[in-house]
């Protein structure tokens, strides 16, 4: 199991790891999607398989896939790690709000007992900053009295948010946007039968983060950008672009789609804007502001798909260079 970017990350926790003296607890900040969750996961894979034996000889967290202790995370029975996120409801696909206490209280099965296959237990929380209030202080008691050979991995997108108490027992490691080219290797390899286009166009949307540009993969993206600059450069005076997106978008099955155009379109507006100076920067910030109510409440309100990509349509056209 392999890791891509966060190499400073990769580095400073090898070098606790080989030193012998690793911190029982490690806060990975960020931004949401960056790859902490990846880096926790590919770190107590490589801390379990070193512990368990044979010890990988390779460096950073590259794991074989023939490993024993890999397929047993991947099939999600290795009985000294555990990952807790919010549950599914019941008759639901929507996530809890919260980490429970209970959720947290279930770890002391796992303490209760000597690890099973090594000297060493992980312990994964993605996200510590869903944890209900009661939860995280039954938490803060294993952070002050960790039991023997167990390493925490605290995933936070907001670190300002939690108790000091349990900022205060941790090892922080900040997380930052991956570069371009980073994103682009990381996108290739997660979506190998995309075009070359598309992945450009997913690397411009995640802004350096895998994971929220791999949210939008598989929406033609790279369509949607190409049709937002044809409209900024064109104008569209003959509304045939803004005509065939809202037929496209308008849709019931092109929901994701026009979900994505609702968030495309104000940050579209936003770097036009960016490259203006005087009353034409003004105008295109005013373009954004009413270009962002739109598409934060198009969908809490059910206003019409096709009439909506119609009007944001419209908003672009507005940017286009006065013929």
């Amino acid at each position: 199991m392999s890791l891509l970017g966060h190499d400073d990350q990769i580095a400073a926790f090898r070098a606790a790891a080989d030193s012998g003296r690793l911190h029982h607890a490690w806060l990975l900040t960020g931004a949401e999607g960056l790859g902490k969750a990846s880096f926790a996961r590919a770190a107590a894979t490589r801390l379990l398989a070193d512990a368990a034996g044979p010890a990988v000889q390779r460096p950073g967290f590259d794991t074989p896939e023939d490993h024993p202790i890999v397929h047993y995370i991947r099939a999600g029975s290795h009985p000294d790690l555990r990952i807790l996120e919010r549950l599914v409801k019941d008759k639901s696909e929507d996530l809890a709000r919260s980490i429970t206490i209970d959720q947290v209280r279930s770890l002391q099965s796992l303490f209760a007992t000597t690890p099973s296959l090594s000297p060493r237990r992980v312990v994964i929380i993605d996200a510590i900053d869903d944890l209900e209030r009661p939860a995280a202080n039954a938490l803060l008691k294993n952070l002050e009295e960790p039991p023997a050979g167990t390493t925490f991995f605290l995933i936070s997108h907001a670190p300002g948010r939690l108790l000091p108490t349990i900022r205060s027992r941790c090892r922080q490691l900040r997380f930052a946007p991956l570069d371009a080219a980073q994103m682009r290797l990381a996108l290739s390899r997660a979506l190998p039968e995309e075009s070359a286009d598309e992945i450009d166009a997913l690397v411009r949307v995640g802004n350096g983060s895998p994971g929220r540009a791999l949210g939008f993969a598989g929406l033609q993206i790279a369509a949607l950008d190409a049709a937002m600059d044809r409209l900024v450069e064109s104008g569209d005076p003959t509304n045939a672009i803004r005509a065939a997106l809202s037929k496209q978008l308008g849709l019931k099955a092109a929901q994701a789609r026009y979900e994505a155009y609702l968030e495309r379109v104000p940050a579209r507006i936003a770097s036009e804007a960016q490259r203006r100076r005087g009353a034409a920067m003004a105008e295109a910030v005013s373009l954004w502001e009413d270009a962002r109510r739109i598409g934060e409440s198009a969908v809490h309100l059910s206003l019409d798909p096709a009439t909506t990509v119609f009007e944001l349509g419209t908003m672009l056209a507005k940017l286009a260079p006065a013929r």
